[in-house]
């Protein structure tokens, strides 16, 4: 009965719930969240710069979360940077003292403080000039100070009293009452300053009273509560034309809020606390002149560049024509898609298609136009907000635990039992596709251990893709052209496109550039003289050795490569492939990615050999439910394999840094990846189902990779795309679905656009191929010349 009830629910689940159901809904979605946040902007305040400084969240221990945008952490050369040739100055009490400090620690490092010191202090570093000045009270003097700024130049300044005044006058009202009168007297010079300059006032932080000594004890929440409000209600007076320039700084007394039982004496910070609130106003100096991509708050984003706006025409010139032929009437109609939709690497030739109609070509760039704006919207236009990741054990264990429930809920029964047969390696990409997900989204890669074991499922990746294609030509033998061109616009065709419209260099997307590279080398190792196919091998074992010799000579080729990193650079640093492997002008980061998993396609050619020899000579039992080899030497080699995973898990966990694990993954993910595949096929039980949860993922597992970049994660993959503020959960759910959603999408429009522009007839694909190569090499030049360009 529970067997009967669980394929029942799971029936009516996939009838309801269709592929086609989920798009319309995230569609609609879209389109609601848009208007929601242009409402949200026009009605309720859209500067990113107002949301870092007013409010804003603690994600962990001293990690700070502004309202929805990132908060880069400055580095010393970046302030000093960011710095130069400027005056910062803060004046005021002790507290702001305190967070003066903590402004030039920043700059520089080493800066000890100089204790409670009651005086003013003037530091140069490096260009700039950082001042604390001691007022703790508004008077004359004051007054004085702002007069005088107006003719010297003072680009930033901070100022912040009040705590004072209650306590040498008790917080008795008259003294609040002067308090205003003092700062409405000095109000016209703030804002001279601020036109010149930037002025920021900093709001009183709370203290805790339990902590006080006696001669503080008059300085409460509620009187400080009583001055910020009173500081508030001045600046922001009407006799000022539209909003005041000068800024407040109210989010570090949010985060004081939370912290202020941390305080050694009840009023000053905890340093933590102070860090944060230096951070927020070194954001809102630097972030709009040095803007880095993980530091969305106060950036005004650039508007598109040429080729930008040219992908954009192009994609309403393709949604112009499918109207036009809509309309016309076309009798032609695209054929359903076939299900089994090729991702990263294919073992078979895609299945076969009609024609497909004149409309079909531009009704799929019509989709992709609507996609492409979906992206640039999600991480290039300043629509959606953007928040920064904090990695926690729970954060990516329990949608760990969640994923792995669905799997083994869709398990199914499959249609092959042969080892990593196309549904179960469909299963492997997809559950390793969903880890490498989350593992992007919660930021585990700080965590060592789990780091290093999604590496392993890196050159997983990798290792199926020297199997996959090594078996194809092996079995097939097809080294056509067509097959060739296929595969490449599979891998690449997002990727090209994501380059144009998100203005991002190819090697960006680092993993397509390195499984196409692989591609080409398995291509090349298989295709040259003498070409050995299984057909040939069973007169004589000598074709066996024939194949031993190219993968050993492939061996001899990547070891070369790895022996020297300045011959690895000189080699892909030659132009123009050169442009293909660069990223920020240099060939480091190609050479860190390839080197890293420089032998797992090896060893998936390998393996893949062995595999099809034994299978050849029927060592192999691969019937639905026979174990994969007899019984003694099948339990001795799951034992093995079981001790070598748990060993490797064992290893990884106990690393000290990423670089001492980096330099043994290399040679050892084998084991682990070895050790899986044994586990899961060698039982025939285990071998006989799947998950099709799993494997329907896997069938998109390239462009789930992809996508993500842009529309899931933000800022480059450095944050968090936030679609429903205030409520993290909720809005991980709704940017998850319309993201699968958008990919599965994508996936489609590839395989239809595949069949339109890789024609299989060899003269219309070398005419179209020549065509590309020529508008590639112009490109080219044209991108040289502008790099040439003085003064670009």
């Amino acid at each position: 009965m529970a067997l009967l009830a669980y394929s029942l629910g799971k029936r009516e689940i996939n009838h309801h719930f269709t592929v086609r159901n989920a798009k319309l809904i995230s569609l609609a979605a879209v389109a609601l969240l848009l208007v929601f946040h242009a409402a949200l902007r026009f009605y309720g305040g859209g500067d990113s710069c107002e949301w870092l400084l007013s409010r804003g969240r603690y994600l962990g221990e001293n990690v700070w979360q502004p309202y929805g945008c990132m908060m880069h952490k400055y580095k010393s050369t970046e302030a000093k940077t960011c710095l130069a040739e400027k005056r910062v100055a803060f004046v005021g009490d002790s507290r702001i003292r305190q967070l003066f400090y903590s402004f030039v620690k920043i700059i520089d490092p080493e800066r000890a403080e100089d204790g409670n010191k009651v005086m003013t202090r003037n530091f140069w570093i490096s260009r700039t000039a950082s001042d604390f000045l001691w007022y703790p009270e508004a008077n004359n003097s004051m007054k004085e100070r702002f007069i005088l700024w107006t003719h010297v130049s003072t680009d930033v300044i901070f100022w912040l009293f009040g705590s004072w005044s209650i306590k040498l006058h008790g917080g008795s009202s008259e003294t609040l009452q002067q308090y205003r009168a003092n700062l409405t007297a000095i109000a016209v010079q703030l804002e001279s300053l601020a036109e010149r300059g930037e002025v920021y006032w900093v709001l009183q932080d709370p203290v805790n009273e339990e902590m006080l000594s006696e001669n503080r004890r008059m300085i409460t929440n509620q009187q400080l509560e009583l001055y910020n409000e009173a500081a508030m209600n001045v600046l922001n007076n009407s006799k000022f034309p539209g909003r005041t320039r000068v800024k407040l700084l109210a989010a570090s007394r949010q985060a004081a809020l939370e912290t202020i039982s941390q305080s050694d004496d009840g009023l000053h910070l905890p340093e933590g606390t102070r860090n944060v609130g230096a951070m927020i106003l070194m954001n809102s100096v630097c972030n709009k002149l040095l803007r880095p991509i993980d530091g969305s708050c106060c950036q005004t984003l650039p508007p598109p560049n040429f080729s930008q706006k040219l992908s954009a025409c192009f994609f309403l010139g393709s949604a112009a024509v499918f109207a036009v032929l809509h309309v016309l009437g076309s009798s032609h109609h695209r054929r359903p898609v076939p299900p089994d939709v090729e991702s990263l690497e294919e073992k078979k030739p895609a299945t076969a298609a009609a024609p497909l109609g004149p409309k079909a070509p531009f009704q799929a760039l019509c989709r992709m136009g609507v996609i492409m704006a979906y992206f640039y919207l999600c991480d290039r236009a300043d629509v959606f907000m953007k928040e920064q990741k904090f990695y926690t054990h729970s954060t990516f264990f329990i949608p760990l635990i969640y994923i792995l429930v669905l799997g083994v809920f869709y398990s199914e029964n499959s249609k092959e039992t042969k080892l990593l047969n196309r549904e179960q390696t469909d299963e492997w990409k997809g559950w390793m596709q969903l880890v490498i997900l989350i593992y992007h989204i919660s930021g585990a890669s700080a965590f060592i251990p789990v780091y290093m074991h999604v590496r392993v499922l890196v050159a997983a990746y990798l290792f199926q893709t020297g199997y996959g294609h090594f078996s194809f030509f092996w079995l097939k033998g097809d080294f056509g052209l067509y097959r060739v061109c296929q595969v490449l616009f599979r891998l690449n065709f997002l990727v090209l496109v994501l380059c144009v419209v998100m203005d991002r260099p190819y090697q960006f997307y680092y993993f397509v550039p390195l499984v196409t590279f692989w591609f080409v080398i398995i291509y090349a190792t298989m295709a040259m003289w003498p070409q050995i196919l299984q057909k040939r091998t069973n007169s004589s074992g000598m074709w066996h050795l024939g194949v031993l010799m190219k993968l050993l000579s492939l061996l001899v080729f990547i070891c070369t490569f790895a022996f020297s990193q300045s011959f690895f650079e000189s080699t892909f640093s030659v132009w123009p492939t050169s442009k293909l492997f660069e990223l920020n002008g240099s060939i480091h980061e190609w050479w860190f990615r390839w080197k890293l998993d420089r032998f797992a396609v090896f060893h998936g050619m390998l393996f893949a050999f062995v595999y099809l020899v034994l299978q050849k000579r029927q060592v192999l039992s691969e019937g639905k439910g026979e174990a994969l080899l007899p019984a003694k030497i099948s339990n001795l080699l799951l034992f093995l394999s079981v001790v070598s995973f748990i060993t490797y898990s064992i290893w990884a966990s106990s690393c000290k840094t990423k670089t001492e694990c980096n330099e043994m993954h290399p040679y050892i993910s084998v084991v682990q990846i070895l050790a899986f595949i044994l586990i899961r096929n060698i039982p025939g039980y285990v071998r006989s189902v799947y998950s099709s949860f799993f494997s329907w993922f896997g069938k998109m597992s390239l462009e789930l990779f992809i996508c993500q970049y842009h529309i899931w994660l933000a800022a480059d993959t450095k944050g968090i795309l936030v679609l429903i503020p205030g409520s993290p959960s909720l809005n991980v759910l709704v940017s998850t679905f319309i993201f699968v959603c958008v990919a599965h999408e994508v996936s489609l429009v590839t395989n239809d656009l595949a069949q339109v522009v890789i024609p299989k007839d060899s003269a219309a694909l070398l005419k179209r191929l020549g065509a590309v190569a020529v508008v590639s090499l112009l490109v080219l030049l044209w991108t040289k010349g502008e790099q040439l360009t003085p003064g670009t």
